[in-house]
């Protein structure tokens, strides 16, 4: 049994982990800014804002882990390089792995890329994209010089129960109203996703090997799969028709359509150039197989439906499925 710090944990990846590492029977402690947690009395929490780095130090006085898994970024205000040093630093003494999530953005835009391949600049415009490289290349040199045995985590798009981004639920509703679902283009650009719980498990290996103190691993379905895929994935898993209009970027940008904020046209930030990466070294090294992309969408949308259900305003889609040229296809989802 180990004693471990989860900073986050209430949330997609972090509460996939946290179920994981309970069911070990791990001493599990949340850092966390929330007034509850999903687990009641078989964690310890520590009310902290992450991004504070004097309340860092201040709550992880005198605390001792074997394993920390950091799992949090702040998309309102961003985290630095600095904000997770604090933990880092706070949590060394005697610690076994600092796991840290990156991201696959910490990759230029194409790819293929290993886990070798070169980081995105220091002054990168994609401000998520420099902060999560520079946090690595700041654990990799505090581990170089002071020899905290870090791990970094590279996933792609993340999927599963709890999803806070308005995503596969984004997809699924459609299906369920019988919704035609928007194409950008000839939906052709590519796309890998990793589930959360493969996430986790991926974390607490990561933790677990020795062979991987000083290593990164990338997460997502190789070969990587198109948007026209993607649905077509989704329904299936839905059990839906799917019907599609494929509507010009040009037309959808003219109309509003937005990827971050309402109106959304193809779910929350996921008609972005692509990032390839080659996932291979998490199995050769961890023993890690990734769930198949149609089986975890199965087990999420089985979670899905058994959530209340979030009113969708179709209005805007309408009045861009309106325009003159365009028009609804039912695909096979084989």
């Amino acid at each position: 049994m180990a004693r471990v710090l989860v900073i986050g944990g209430t949330q997609l990846i972090g509460r996939a982990l946290v179920d994981q590492l309970l069911e070990r029977a791990d001493e599990v402690v949340l850092m966390h800014r929330g007034d509850h947690t999903p687990f009641g009395d078989r964690v310890r929490s520590l009310r902290c804002d992450r991004n504070d780095v004097e309340a860092v130090k201040k709550a992880l006085s005198g605390e001792r882990f074997d394993v920390v898994y950091d799992n949090v970024y702040d998309w309102q205000r961003g985290t630095t390089p600095e904000q997770v040093l604090a933990a880092a630093r706070a949590t060394a003494p005697g610690l076994a792995r600092y796991v840290f999530t990156s991201s696959v953005a910490v990759y230029p835009i194409g790819g293929v890329y290993t886990e070798d391949s070169p980081l995105v600049t220091e002054h990168h415009p994609d401000v998520y994209a420099a902060q999560k490289a520079n946090t690595e290349r700041a654990l990799f040199a505090l581990a170089k010089n002071d020899g905290l045995p870090v791990t970094t985590l590279r996933p792609a798009f993340i999927y599963g129960p709890h999803n806070a981004f308005d995503r596969e639920a984004f997809f699924f509703d459609r299906l369920r109203d019988q919704r035609p679902i928007i194409i950008p283009d000839d939906g052709q650009a590519t796309m890998q996703w990793v589930s959360a719980h493969d996430v986790a498990r991926a974390a607490i290996l990561a933790a677990t090997h020795e062979v991987a103190v000083g290593q990164a691993y990338n997460l997502g379905n190789f070969p990587p799969i198109s948007q026209l895929e993607f649905v077509r994935h989704l329904a299936r898993a839905a059990g839906c028709r799917l019907q599609v209009a494929f509507v010009p970027r040009a037309r959808i940008q003219q109309m509003g359509g937005s990827l971050m904020q309402p109106p959304n046209y193809f779910g929350v930030y996921l008609d972005i150039p692509a990032i390839t990466a080659n996932a291979t070294r998490v199995t050769e090294q961890l023993g890690l197989t990734l769930t198949p992309l149609e089986e975890g969408m199965r087990e999420t949308y089985a979670w899905h439906v058994q959530q209340p259900r979030v009113p969708r305003d179709y209005a805007w889609e309408d009045a861009l499925l309106a325009s003159d040229g365009l028009e609804v296809v039912e695909l096979p989802t084989a």
